[in-house]
């Protein structure tokens, strides 16, 4: 198993136990840093570093 798919099979199971644990107003909050926190980071970057990451995305794919 890849580190990423411990991460994501970690992050998957803390958000169940956050959803059955937490009121339903929490675990939203949460989640919602979870997903703001990257965007805010990638959205300061400058263009030419967007660039630069959406470069190296296409090199990884198969056939690109």
């Amino acid at each position: 198993m890849t580190p990423h798919m411990r991460y994501g099979l970690i992050g998957v199971i803390i958000g169940l136990i956050l959803l059955i644990w937490l009121p339903w107003w929490a675990t939203v909050i949460v989640l919602g840093l979870a997903i703001g926190i990257p965007v805010a980071a990638y959205r300061t970057l400058s263009p030419e570093q967007r660039r630069r990451i959406r470069q190296q995305r296409g090199r990884k794919q198969i056939g690109g």
